[in-house]
C-alpha cells in the first residue's frame, strides 16, 4: 500500500482531494500482530497433523512392501519437511509478511513469477487442500453408524447433491467465519485443539504399545503384493509427504505473529521436529500390533491396532480424535491461505476487494470468503479425497521448489540484509530440499500426469490475467 504524510496547514488539514486521498489510505485498516509463540507453534503442529498419518501407513506399505522401507519413507518425509522449514525460516524472518511463498517468489522472481504462484494458490492448491480436509471428515465420520446417512443424496435434481457434501460445506464456513472474525480467536482455537490432537496421538501410541498380542517381530514382515522398486518408494514418499504437508503455512501469516525474527524460526524447527516425533511413534505402535500385510489391507490402520486393543470404542476414540484433528488442520489452512491473494491484491495485481481488512477484525475478510467459495465450488462439483488430493499436490511442491530456491537469489543480491537466523548446512540444506523437491515432482507428475497436467495448464492460464491486472499499474508509471 502507498501511504502518504497528510498535510496541514496553519492547523488545519490541506483541502488537496489528492492528500485526502492518502491520509485515507494511512487510516486503511491493517492486519494485526496477535499470533504469539505458542499459536505460531500450534499452526505448524496442528496444520501438518491431520488425517495423513492415520490414513496413509496403508499406501505406503501398498508401495514399499516393508516396515524398514515404510520407516525409511517417513524419514527421508520429514528430513526434507525438516530442511524446507529451515530454509523457511531464513526467509520468514528477512520478510515477515502477509503472503509468505508469494512474498519470497515475488521478490526474488519478479511480479508475473510471484503472481502464478499465488493464482494458482488461490484456485487451485488451497481450495483443493480445503476440499480434501473436509472430505476426509465426512470419510471420518460416515464410520460412526449415527453419520452413515452422509452417502446418501439430499439432492438429485438438476445434480446430485450427498448429505456429506453438506457437511463439509458447512465445515469449511465455520472455521472460515472463525478465521473471519479474528486471527486471535483462530490462533487459540488452534493452540487449544492441538494440544487435545497431541493428547490423543500420545493415546494411541500407548494404546498400541499396551496390546498383549502385540510383538517386535511384525517389523520383520513384509506385504508380497507391493509396487516395490524405486517408483514404489517414492509412492510411499508422496503419501509421507502429504501426511507432513502444511508446515509452510506458518509464512503465509508472517505478518500477524509478533516478533517474527525470533518466533517463526522457533515454530517451524521445534514444529516439524515435534511431528516427525509423533509420526515416528504412531507408526511402531500400528507396527507393533499388526503385521505388514494387515497395515497393507487396512483403509485405517491406527483404528484397526486400537480396536483391537480396547475393542470397538477405541476404534471410535481413534475416528472421533482424527475428526478433531482434521479441524484444526482445516484451521490452519484456512488461515493461511487467504493471506496470499490478499497480498498479492494489496499488490495491484488482483481485485482491489480481496486486499479489504476489516475495520473491526483487522483481518482479510473478503479473501476468507473468495476462498471459501471457490472450496464450496469444488465441494458441489463433487469428487473423491485421492482426487482433491492429487490436484494440490503437484501444484504445491512445485512452488515449494521454487519458493526454496530464493534463498540463493536473496544470499547473493542481498547479502548484507537482515537475517536474525541463517539456514543451518547452507548451501547443502536448501540445495538438497530444491532437488528431491524435483525428483518428487516428476514422480508426481507421470505418476498421475491428467491432474498434474491440468495443473499445469491452470498455471499457464495465468499469464493473460496477469497482463490484465498490470495494464492500469503500467499506465500509471506512464
Amino acid at each position: 500500500m502507498n501511504q502518504g504524510d497528510t498535510e496541514k496547514h496553519g492547523g488545519k488539514l490541506n483541502n488537496n482531494p489528492n492528500t485526502n486521498l492518502s491520509a485515507q489510505e494511512h487510516s486503511r485498516p491493517e492486519l494485526a500482530r496477535d499470533l504469539e509463540l505458542s499459536h505460531a507453534g500450534a499452526v505448524v503442529v496442528g496444520t501438518i497433523i491431520g488425517s495423513g498419518i492415520f490414513l496413509v501407513p496403508s499406501e505406503m506399505m501398498q508401495a514399499v512392501g516393508s516396515a524398514q522401507l515404510v520407516y525409511l519413507a517417513w524419514m527421508v518425509g520429514g528430513l526434507l519437511s525438516f530442511f524446507g522449514a529451515l530454509t523457511y525460516a531464513e526467509l520468514g524472518t528477512m520478510k515477515p509478511q502477509a503472503g509468505g511463498e508469494y512474498v519470497y517468489i515475488r521478490d526474488a522472481y519478479g511480479p508475473l513469477a510471484g503472481f502464478l504462484y499465488s493464482w494458482t494458490w488461490f484456485l487451485i492448491a488451497k481450495p483443493a487442500s480445503i476440499a480434501t480436509i473436509t472430505t476426509g471428515l465426512v470419510r471420518i465420520l460416515e464410520t460412526f453408524p449415527v453419520f452413515s446417512f452422509f452417502s446418501q443424496a439430499c439432492v438429485s435434481h438438476p445434480f446430485t447433491i450427498r448429505y456429506g457434501q453438506l457437511v463439509a460445506i458447512g465445515a469449511t464456513v465455520l472455521i472460515s467465519w472463525l478465521n473471519y472474525i479474528g486471527v486471535r480467536r483462530a490462533g487459540e482455537f488452534q493452540f487449544v485443539f492441538t494440544l487435545l490432537k497431541v493428547a490423543i496421538i500420545l493415546g494411541i501410541v500407548a494404546a498400541g504399545f499396551s496390546y498383549s498380542g502385540g510383538t517386535w517381530t511384525n517389523f520383520s514382515t513384509e506385504f508380497a503384493g507391493a509396487k516395490g522398486g524405486v517408483a514404489g518408494f517414492f509412492a510411499a514418499l508422496v503419501a509421507a509427504l502429504w501426511a507432513y504437508d502444511g508446515w509452510n503455512d506458518l509464512n503465509m501469516v508472517a505478518g500477524e505473529i509478533r516478533n517474527p525474527q525470533r518466533n517463526i524460526p522457533l515454530a517451524l524447527i521445534w514444529g516439524v521436529a515435534t511431528v516427525g516425533l509423533l509420526y515416528i511413534l504412531v507408526n511402531a505402535a500400528v507396527q507393533y500390533v499388526l503385521p505388514a500385510a494387515a497395515v497393507a489391507a487396512s483403509e485405517r490402520p491406527a483404528s484397526e491396532a486400537v480396536a483391537l486393543v480396547l475393542g470397538r470404542a477405541g476404534a471410535g476414540l481413534v475416528s472421533a480424535g482424527m475428526a478433531v484433528s482434521m479441524l484444526v488442520t482445516l484451521n490452519g489452512t484456512i488461515m493461511s491461505g487467504a493471506r496470499v491473494p490478499y497480498a498479492m491484491a494489496r499488490d495491484g495485481y488482483f481485485f482491489k476487494a480481496i486486499a479489504e481488512v476489516h475495520p473491526r477484525f483487522h483481518t482479510p475478510s473478503v479473501a476468507i470468503v473468495a476462498q471459501g467459495g471457490l472450496a464450496i465450488v469444488l465441494l458441489l462439483l463433487g469428487g473423491s479425497f485421492r482426487q482433491f488430493f492429487s490436484l494440490a499436490i503437484f501444484a504445491e511442491w512445485l512452488f515449494y521448489m521454487i519458493a526454496g530456491s530464493t534463498v540463493f537469489v536473496f544470499r547473493r543480491r542481498e547479502p548484507n540484509a537482515a537475517r536474525s537466523y541463517r539456514v543451518w548446512g547452507y548451501p547443502a540444506v536448501p540445495a538438497i530440499f530444491v532437488l528431491i523437491s524435483a525428483v518428487l515432482l516428476y514422480y508426481t507428475f507421470t505418476g498421475n500426469v491428467k491432474s498434474s497436467a491440468g495443473g499445469c495448464l491452470v498455471i499457464l492460464a495465468g499469464i493473460p490475467v496477469f497482463y490484465f491486472f498490470s495494464r492500469p499499474r503500467a499506465a500509471g508509471r506512464s
